[in-house]
C-alpha cells in the first residue's frame, strides 16, 4: 500500500488536501473502490445482451477480460484487506453480485432452460471461471496473451452452457 505522501505525489496534490477530504487512508481506499465499482456497474459500450450466442460470448468475455486486466492489482489489494472490516467485505460482495447479475443477463436464454438449482450452480461455475484470479493465472502463471486467455474463456463458457433454446435464436434472427 502506498503511503499518504506517495499518493499525494502521484496525484499531484498536497498531503493536506488528501486528509481534508478523507479521514484516513482507509477512507481514501474505500472511495477508490467505490469509484471503480461505479465504473464497473455501468452498461458496457456496444452491449450485446440481445445478440446471438457467439456475439454475447465474445462481448461478455472481452468486457470481463478488460475489467480484469485493468483492475486485478487493485482487486488483490482489496481482497487482502477483506478482514479489515465490514465495509470492505460489503464492497467485495457488491462486485461479486454485479458479476453474477451480468452473467444472468448475458446468458439468460441458456440459463432459462435450467432448473433453479442447476442455474445457481451454473452461475457459480461461470463466476468462478471468470473471476479476477482466474484471469491473473491465465495471464501471469500460464503466460497467455490477452486474446488467447479470452479464447479459453469463450471456449469453456460455450462448453458449460446448455444449448441456446430455439425460441431465443428465432428472436435474434427476426430482430436482425
Amino acid at each position: 500500500m502506498p503511503t499518504g505522501a506517495q499518493i499525494a505525489e502521484r496525484t499531484g496534490c498536497s498531503l493536506r488536501l488528501i486528509f481534508e477530504r478523507f479521514a484516513d487512508l482507509d477512507q481514501l481506499g474505500l472511495a477508490a473502490i467505490d469509484h471503480i465499482i461505479g465504473l464497473g456497474l455501468s452498461t458496457p459500450v456496444g452491449d450485446r445482451a440481445a445478440g446471438d450466442r457467439q456475439s454475447r460470448l465474445k462481448f461478455q468475455v472481452e468486457t470481463r477480460a478488460r475489467i480484469c486486466e485493468t483492475w486485478l492489482p487493485l482487486w488483490r489489494v482489496v481482497v487482502r484487506h477483506q478482514d479489515d472490516g465490514d465495509a470492505v467485505k460489503a464492497r467485495i460482495q457488491m462486485v461479486r453480485e454485479a458479476v453474477l447479475a451480468r452473467l444472468r443477463l448475458m446468458y439468460r436464454p441458456e440459463l432459462s432452460v435450467l432448473s433453479e438449482t442447476e442455474r445457481a450452480h451454473m452461475l457459480m461455475a461461470l463466476e468462478s471461471l471468470t473471476d479476477f484470479e482466474a484471469w491473473g493465472r491465465m495471464r501471469g502463471q500460464y503466460g497467455l496473451s490477452f486474446e488467447a486467455a479470452c479464447d479459453v474463456w469463450i471456449n469453456m463458457i460455450d462448453r458449460l452452457l446448455p444449448p441456446t433454446p430455439a425460441a431465443s435464436q428465432d428472436l435474434v434472427v427476426s430482430a436482425s
